[in-house]
């Protein structure tokens, strides 16, 4: 893990305590030395999220717009990038590529920057 470049921490967001789980999560690489690692948050089950804490009468773009504002808060607790999925829906998982493809372009061109890539 001290060595990985990036880390993705997957965290169950439908879990009721996914904060204590990050928070103990966090702990333990800063107790393992890799706390200062380049990290991308993957809330997944943003399904079972919905379906837990939204009611029918929520219309779809306040529903976006309440799972924006729980990414956002993760973004500014952690100061990590994070994407919100669903893995067994195949949701945002462009985004997650897409995002991740960022992060290692990122990584290599710090790493090897008169190697720079065209990706």
């Amino acid at each position: 893990m001290r060595e990985s470049d990036i880390l993705v921490h997957v965290v169950d967001i439908s879990h009721p305590q996914h904060e204590d789980q990050i928070r103990t999560v966090q702990n333990t690489l800063n107790e393992l030395g890799a706390g200062d690692r380049t990290t991308l948050m993957v809330f997944n089950k943003a399904d079972l999220y919905r379906q837990k804490y939204f009611d029918d009468f929520l219309d779809a773009g306040t529903k976006a717009e309440i799972m924006q504002e729980i990414k956002d808060k993760f973004s500014n607790e952690y100061n990590y990038p994070n994407v919100l999925i669903s893995a067994t829906e195949k949701e945002n998982i462009d985004e997650l590529k897409d995002t991740l493809k960022e992060m290692i372009k990122r990584e290599y061109n710090v790493r090897y920057p008169f190697q720079s890539k065209s990706w």
